[in-house]
């Protein structure tokens, strides 16, 4: 067989694989989905969207933890009363090790989703990880959110990358589940929020002196805000409740409830919001994940919801 006969098979043969696999709609990409403890997920939904999880590490004076891996939220809760711990970012040890282990098992790209970056450095750590494995393209995402906010995100794109959508079309999908996704929260105190700088020490003290009790949110930035103002833990419920049915009222949603330290007020408040017909289902989520309660104290109650698209 001469040359130019055997360029020709060739030529030949790359064009029936370039129509099998790209002109028949299958889309070869095999993407990553990477996440942090703070997203709230439970094992048997990062099993099933084979989210990678990153653990934060809890610290105290003498030891350290790795994030709902070896401790526990009420463990957490429990020690408070001896010592408040701190908390740092999952290692970078461990994002680089997961790269390599990613790179290994034949990924292309990579979909990471991020504690908000008013919070935190993960998005910026994790950014600079991926950047020394270029054989993987990632797209960081900033979820400008924590717990199920940042959650539904990932279970969403997990979705999307099980039907098959392509790296791009999940990419460009992400915005607009931001959208669609509410948080709502109140703590027990304003204390540990103020011990970890995530509000005002001063508006914090005078906050607490008059048993005023914030509704909190996330404004544009990431950054925690407060949507209502409230006096005293029955009323700062029952706002909680109101922001929802809100919302509810416009749009049909699938609603998550978490809590800190909080099990039976949380089961309250779920009680009277799954009563609204626009909820298509309410499910409890449980606790919010140790490095979060570390920094919100025990008596947190939270609301998270996604519309239907």
């Amino acid at each position: 067989m001469n040359t130019y006969v055997s360029v020709l098979i060739h030529i030949y043969y790359s064009d029936i694989m370039m129509i099998i696999f790209n002109v028949g709609g299958v889309n070869l990409d095999k993407i990553a989905l990477i996440t942090d403890t703070t997203s709230d997920l439970r094992s048997d939904v990062t099993q099933k969207y084979s989210i990678n999880v990153l653990p934060f590490r809890i610290i105290y004076s003498d030891r350290e933890y790795l994030d709902n891996v070896d401790i526990s939220p009420q463990e957490v809760y429990d020690n408070m009363k001896i010592e408040v711990p701190t908390s740092s970012l999952p290692s970078m040890k461990d994002m680089e090790e997961l790269f390599l282990r990613l790179e290994e098992e034949g990924y292309t790209h990579a979909v990471a989703i991020t504690l908000s970056t008013g919070l935190s450095g993960i998005y910026n750590a994790m950014k600079l990880t991926s950047e020394n494995h270029p054989g993987i393209i990632t797209h960081v995402c900033d979820s400008q959110s924590i717990a199920l906010g940042e959650g539904l995100i990932v279970t969403e794109c997990g979705k999307l990358i099980q039907e098959g959508k392509s790296f791009e079309e999940v990419v460009n999908a992400i915005p607009s589940i931001k959208e669609r996704i509410h948080l709502y929260f109140v703590v027990g105190t304003l204390e540990y929020l103020k011990k970890g700088g995530r509000i005002g020490k001063v508006s914090g003290t005078i906050a607490e002196l008059l048993n005023i009790k914030p509704i909190i949110s996330f404004d544009e930035d990431g950054k925690y805000c407060t949507v209502e103002k409230v006096r005293g833990r029955k009323q700062s419920l029952n706002k909680l409740i109101e922001l929802t049915n809100n919302i509810l009222d416009k749009k049909k949603c699938r609603v998550y409830m978490l809590h800190g330290d909080a099990m039976d007020e949380t089961k309250q408040v779920m009680e009277k919001i799954g009563k609204h017909p626009n909820v298509i289902s309410i499910e409890f989520g449980g606790y919010i994940s140790p490095v979060s309660g570390v920094h919100s104290g025990p008596g947190l109650v939270g609301m998270v919801c996604i519309e239907e698209p």
